[in-house]
């Protein structure tokens, strides 16, 4: 009787331990994803989000490396046809958020894999980004035209979840 109850105990704490082990973050989360592989990193920063979302979903920074956060800030003047321009201290300080957080930054499995399938050095768009390319092969060309949906830098015209930094596949509905 007395090696049941001492097996049933050593049961338990396996069973305790593992359960344990298996609901701490993994290493992808630790470093800031939300864990699976279509999830952008959760990042909070509040001149980041006041200013670039005022205009357009703030975009994470590891969608983009270093060299381009750094041409788009230095051209806030003229972003994409309009004055987005920021007081010298507002823009330093979220240039340094968005290099600290770039897909460069080594910081978040999506920059990683940004990174992975990066051919030019500092591109200006995300949509120019081979990764993005790839993601969306399969997205005809008239999708992005649509009224519904304006601009292939509308993420959140289809993936309901984008400010919530989840583009996963389910999620996905493209409007008419």
């Amino acid at each position: 009787m007395n090696y049941v109850l001492r097996g049933i105990g050593v049961l338990a704490t396996v069973g305790s331990i593992s359960l344990l082990a298996f609901s701490l973050p993994s290493g992808g989360e630790a470093r800031g994803d939300g864990g699976g592989d279509d999830l952008m990193p959760r990042l909070t920063h509040t001149a980041w989000q006041q200013e670039c979302a005022s205009c357009h979903l703030a975009y994470s920074p590891a969608l983009l490396p270093r060299a381009s956060w750094r041409r788009v800030m230095g051209g806030l003047d003229q972003h994409f046809g309009e004055n987005a321009s920021l007081d010298p201290a507002t823009q330093a300080d979220i240039l340094r958020f968005l290099e600290a957080n770039a897909a460069d930054s080594g910081r978040s499995r999506m920059g990683d894999k940004v990174m992975q399938r990066m051919e030019k050095t500092a591109p200006l768009r995300i949509t120019e980004t081979t990764w993005f390319v790839r993601k969306h092969d399969q997205v005809p060309r008239a999708t992005w035209s649509r009224k519904s949906v304006g601009s292939a830098a509308n993420c959140a015209a289809c993936h309901r979840q984008a400010e919530k930094g989840v583009f996963d596949e389910d999620t996905v509905r493209i409007p008419k």
